[in-house]
C-alpha cells in the first residue's frame, strides 16, 4: 500500500514538471523570406500584421524590422520539414498493419475455429515489410506537409492582398495587433 502511495506521488510530481514548461511557453509566429523589390530579402519570425506593413524579427541581426506590403515582391513562409515524423508513424502504422496482415495469412483457411497460432516467419515477414512501406509512404507524406508556401504579392489584386494579409496575420506572434 505504501509503495503504490509513492510511486502515484511520484508519477504525479513528474507530470507537473514535465507539463509546466509549456504553460509559460510562448507562441512563435511563422519563419518568413520576404523579397522586396529592391532585391533585398529577408528572414524572420513574423511578429505581427499591421494594416499596410509587416513586423518581423530579423533572423540575422535580431531586431525589428517593419516592410511595407508595397515594397514586397513575394512571401515565403518557411516551414519545417515533417519527414521524420511521417516516417515514424508510418513505420509504426505499417507495421502494425503489416503484422496484423501476417498473422491472417500465415493461419489455416477457417480462421475463426484455427487454434493453431499463425507461423512467426510470416508475422515477422509482414511487420518489416509493412513497416518498410510505412516508413517510404509517411516520409513523403511528411515531406509534403513541410514543404514550403510562396505567396506572389507583386501583381495581385488589393482585395486578394488584404485577403493573404488576413491569412498571415493568424501564423503571425501577436495575431490580434491593430
Amino acid at each position: 500500500m505504501k509503495k503504490g502511495k509513492i510511486f502515484l506521488s511520484l508519477f504525479l510530481v513528474f507530470f507537473l514538471l514535465a507539463l509546466s514548461g509549456n504553460l509559460y511557453a510562448k507562441k512563435r509566429g511563422a519563419e518568413l523570406e520576404v523579397q522586396q523589390k529592391d532585391g533585398r530579402q529577408l528572414t524572420g519570425e513574423l511578429i505581427a500584421v499591421k494594416q499596410n506593413t509587416l513586423l518581423l524579427l530579423d533572423s540575422e541581426t535580431g531586431a525589428d524590422v517593419s516592410v511595407d506590403i508595397k515594397d514586397i515582391v513575394a512571401i515565403t513562409i518557411v516551414k519545417k520539414s515533417q519527414a521524420l515524423a511521417g516516417a515514424t508513424f508510418g513505420a509504426l502504422a505499417g507495421g502494425g498493419i503489416g503484422a496484423i496482415v501476417g498473422t491472417l495469412v500465415g493461419k489455416p483457411a477457417p480462421i475463426i475455429l484455427s487454434s493453431m497460432a499463425a507461423d512467426k516467419k510470416t508475422i515477422l515477414r509482414g511487420l518489416f515489410f509493412g513497416s518498410i512501406i510505412g516508413v517510404v509512404c509517411g516520409g513523403l507524406a511528411g515531406a509534403e506537409t513541410g514543404t514550403d508556401k510562396r505567396i506572389q504579392i507583386e501583381g495581385m489584386s488589393d482585395l486578394k492582398i488584404k485577403e493573404a494579409m488576413d491569412k498571415l496575420r493568424k501564423k503571425a506572434r501577436i495575431p490580434d495587433y491593430k
